[in-house]
Order: C-alpha cells, then sequence, then structure tokens
C-alpha cells in the first residue's frame, strides 16, 4: 500500500522545518519527476463534470468519458492496480488505475502520487463490485506536486488555533467546514434577493471615516500621509446610509465590513460583516416586520426550512415573534419592576439586589439596560423582540411620544444573543445635537465608546431627513445561527488571532 502516514503531531506536522523527513521524501520525489521531464506545476486543465455530477447523473454517465480534476485524498496500492479518492469542491469520487491500462511508465508515476496532490483525469465512469460509482483512468496529469503533508489521515485538523490559523487546511479535510463556507455565500445571495425584491437599493460606503460614528465601541485609528490625518476604520455603517435617504435615495441597504478595537470572544471578532438598511417614511415596527421575513426567507432558502438549531435546540424563525418591552423582560425574569423606580438611587438598590455590577455615575436607564444584559438576554432563545430602550444608551433613536425616558428602539435576540439593533431613527437636528453633546461629557468622563460630535452630520440632518425606520444585522451571526455553529470564528475565514510566538 501507498498510504502516506500522517499520524503524530499535527501542529508539529504543519510547522515543522522544511528539512523534515515528510518534505524531504517529497522534495526527492519532485526532483525524480522533473529529471524525468515531467513539469510537477502544471497548467490549465479543462474539467467536463464535477465529482457529484457524476455519482448524481451516473444512469446517464455510464462508460462515459468524463474529465475531473481534484486533490489526491487516500491511495489504496494493490500491486498492479491503484484506487485514490479526489477531492473538488463539489465533494470526492474514487477513480481506478491500472497498469496494463496507463503502461509502466505512466502507472509508476501515478503510483508515486502522494496524498494532498492535485490531479486532473481523463477515464471512464463505472461502477465497482461494491456499488460505487468510480472512472477508471485512461490518462492523468500532474497539476501540482504538494509539498507538505496534509494533517493526519482518518481524524482531520482538530486542534482549533491550528484550524484558525490554516484554514486552507481546515477546508480541504474538514467537510463540515466546507459546507459552512458555501452556505455563507448562500446566506448572502438570500439576503440581497429578499431586499433587492423589496426596491432596496444596495450600496457602498467609505470604510475610512474623519469621526468614528453609529455605534458605542472603540475605533481602530490609522493615519493617511498625504493629508496628514488621522482617520478611523468604520464602527458601523449608519450615518453614512442616513445621508444617503436625506439625498433622496428611500430604500438603501449595504453588506459591509465594520471594525471595532473590541475583545475576542465567542461572539465578537474585531473585523466582521454588518448588514445595514433604511427605509424612508418607516419605523421600527416596520423594521420588525421586516426583520421576521428577511431572517425567515434566508433560512428557507438555504436549509429549505425555517427551523434552525442551536446545539441541539430547535429554534422555529416563523414570524411573528414574541415582542417585550425592557422594563416588560427584565419584571419577567428577575422579577424587579421598573415602572415603579423612577431615579437613580432606587436603580442601583435593585442592581445590587440582584448582585449585576454598575458605574458609579450611572444613570438610571443605564442600570435597566445593564441588568438586561446581564441577567436576560442570555435566556432568550426563541427569536424575541425585546422594544422601547432607555434613552441614554439610544443616542441616535426617537424619543418615544408617551414616556420621553425611552425611545422607540428595538434588538432582535436570538439563542441567547443579539441578532439585530433597529430604531425608528432621529430626525430631529436639535434633539440629535443634544443627544451627541451628553456623549460627549460621557467621553470627558472616560468613556471611549461614546459618540464625538459630528457636526459634518448634524449639517445633513438641517437639511431635512424623513421619518425613516433603520436597522443593522450582525451578519457572521445571522450565519452562526443557520448553520448552527457556536463561536463567530466558525463563520470567518479568517478570524483575527495573535501571531504566533
Amino acid at each position: 500500500m501507498n498510504l502516506e502516514s500522517n499520524e503524530g503531531n499535527e501542529g508539529e506536522l504543519i510547522d515543522s522545518h522544511f528539512d523534515s523527513e515528510h518534505v524531504r521524501v517529497r522534495r526527492q520525489k519532485l526532483d525524480d519527476i522533473r529529471a524525468k521531464g515531467i513539469e510537477p506545476f502544471g497548467a490549465r486543465f479543462e474539467r467536463t463534470h464535477l465529482n457529484t455530477e457524476i455519482i448524481d447523473n451516473f444512469e446517464n454517465l455510464d462508460k462515459s468519458i468524463v474529465r475531473i480534476a481534484g486533490r489526491i485524498m487516500a491511495i489504496r496500492s494493490h500491486g498492479k492496480a491503484t484506487f485514490a479518492d479526489i477531492l473538488d469542491l463539489s465533494g470526492r469520487i474514487q477513480i481506478y488505475a491500472r497498469l496494463d491500462s496507463l503502461g509502466e511508465e505512466d502507472y509508476g508515476l501515478f503510483s508515486s502520487l502522494d496524498i494532498g496532490d492535485i490531479i486532473g483525469v481523463e477515464g471512464k465512469v463505472f461502477r465497482t463490485r461494491r456499488g460505487e460509482t468510480s472512472i477508471e483512468v485512461n490518462e492523468f496529469s500532474l497539476l501540482c506536486k504538494a509539498l507538505r503533508p496534509l494533517p493526519e489521515k482518518w481524524h482531520g485538523l482538530v486542534d482549533v488555533d491550528l484550524r484558525y490559523r490554516h484554514r486552507y487546511l481546515d477546508l480541504i479535510v474538514n467537510p463540515d467546514v466546507r459546507r459552512v463556507f458555501l452556505q455563507r455565500t448562500a446566506i448572502f445571495r438570500a439576503v440581497r434577493d429578499f431586499l433587492d425584491s423589496r426596491g432596496f437599493i444596495e450600496v457602498e460606503t467609505s470604510s475610512l471615516h474623519s469621526i468614528p460614528g453609529g455605534a458605542s465601541a472603540r475605533p481602530f485609528i490609522t493615519h493617511h500621509n498625504a493629508l496628514g490625518l488621522d482617520l478611523y476604520l468604520r464602527i458601523a455603517l449608519e450615518l453614512h446610509l442616513k445621508r444617503l435617504i436625506i439625498g433622496g435615495l428611500e430604500k438603501v441597504y449595504e453588506l459591509g465590513r465594520v471594525y471595532r478595537n473590541e475583545g475576542i470572544s465567542t461572539k465578537h471578532n474585531p473585523e466582521f460583516t454588518m448588514l445595514e438598511l433604511y427605509q424612508a417614511y418607516a419605523d421600527y415596527t416596520d423594521m420588525m416586520d421586516l426583520a421576521e421575513n428577511l431572517i425567515y426567507y434566508v433560512a428557507d432558502k438555504v436549509l429549505g426550512t425555517g427551523i434552525v438549531k442551536s446545539g441541539d435546540i430547535d429554534i422555529n424563525l416563523t414570524p411573528p415573534w414574541t415582542r417585550l418591552t425592557m422594563v416588560e423582560a427584565v419584571l419577567k425574569y428577575t422579577g424587579v419592576d421598573f415602572t415603579e423606580i423612577d431615579n437613580d438611587e432606587d436603580a442601583k438598590k435593585a442592581a445590587e439586589s440582584l448582585s449585576v455590577e454598575i458605574g458609579k455615575d450611572s444613570s438610571r436607564g443605564a442600570i435597566l439596560a445593564e441588568i438586561y444584559d446581564k441577567l436576560v438576554e442570555p435566556k432568550l432563545i426563541e427569536p424575541t423582540f425585546i422594544i422601547d430602550y432607555p434613552i441614554e444608551i439610544s443616542p441616535l433613536a426617537r424619543k418615544k411620544k408617551d414616556d420621553p425616558r425611552y425611545t422607540y428602539r428595538f434588538e432582535l435576540i436570538v439563542g441567547g444573543y443579539e441578532m439585530a439593533n433597529a430604531f425608528s431613527e432621529l430626525n430631529d437636528p436639535i434633539d440629535q445635537r443634544e443627544r451627541f453633546e451628553s456623549q460627549v461629557k460621557l467621553r470627558d468622563k472616560g468613556d471611549e465608546e461614546a459618540h464625538m460630535m459630528d457636526e459634518d452630520f448634524l449639517l445633513a440632518l438641517e437639511h431635512g431627513m424623513p421619518p425613516t425606520g433603520g436597522m443593522g444585522i450582525g451578519i457572521d451571526r445571522l450565519i452562526m445561527l443557520i448553520t448552527n455553529q457556536d463561536s463567530i470564528r466558525d463563520v470567518i475565514l479568517f478570524p483575527t488571532m495573535r501571531p504566533k510566538a
């Protein structure tokens, strides 16, 4: 048998020096191939089919000549015959090479191939006695000689740190990882289909901002040499999209990268993808309807069902979804009734009774939100809109008419974490200036995530923005939900990592 043994420590296997035994053997094979006048790093190869197309259409392709290409994932030599498994984007198929068909020289080359090599094959489709669809090799081309082995054959790449650092290997040896990222692409397509069909216009706005705004987050800072100016990587898409609403583009959305200089966890990556959309003459109730229908549509389009799994729990995304005010949710899950708390001191006492830590200068609304974040949100598994957020933590949302301590804002919680954030947008430039001023005071007290004063945005508002509903959805978290992944790193191809020492 010509099964290359990859067993051992996969970290050593991947990060070994170039003169390791595995690499030395492969380099010798490379030299031998070149000595025979064969180019080990081939050129274009025209395929007629992907592997699963052949398997799925065997009845029509039986005894047909096909051309496939892919990576060798297993080799089983039996003297004058060799079987190999070839992997392409669609999946694996078995190929079968015989000495009497290829001739001694070509068969010798085929038998010397290693797991990980990439080849092109032309051959006849057939089924083995065991019923496995296979291709009998008439001729083949070496398209790329792999100079390093793949991770251990039978167990794949399981070390989490190595999987993220060497995502290309993760994609090769872990079929479920390929599935997740193919579904990610399908999710993006479904989001666009849904919004485009409803008259939204996809736009692109700048990633470099002179003032970071649209969210409470610490930005990354960079420097523009030609302008001699510090700039910020955007923390949200919001304020530029609102400028477009002011400009008369009444329904806009953007799928874009945003950057927040924050910690890393299973739910947070410093670089992630946001969907933000804005609709003129709408409000946050329209955004709730839109969120329900969009997320259900995407799940059904990608999975064929509106029921998704979070671990072993089934979550039904069929609208309508539960709607609770933040005050109602805190009362339901903690027993504390904020309708009976109307000052900061009583709110602090409530937090102490629940063992929730708060800042010494925290206001009633901020304390309510902190209690909700710590004790309520993680318990909300079924899709739930938490509405009417305190004004202190909602500087860009309209005040509620009947109680100006709250705003027309909601967050969508699914599986115990935030999926979307939306407002009836504040379009009063005088009120907006006052909100920014309050944020500046918080920033002066050391809150690095508080908003800065944005005079340019205020100038735009003074030209008039229609009543508007706006919403942001964390696309990576949506993908986590639909693909049943419990870490954001499992849905981002190249998550942020600390450099190896």
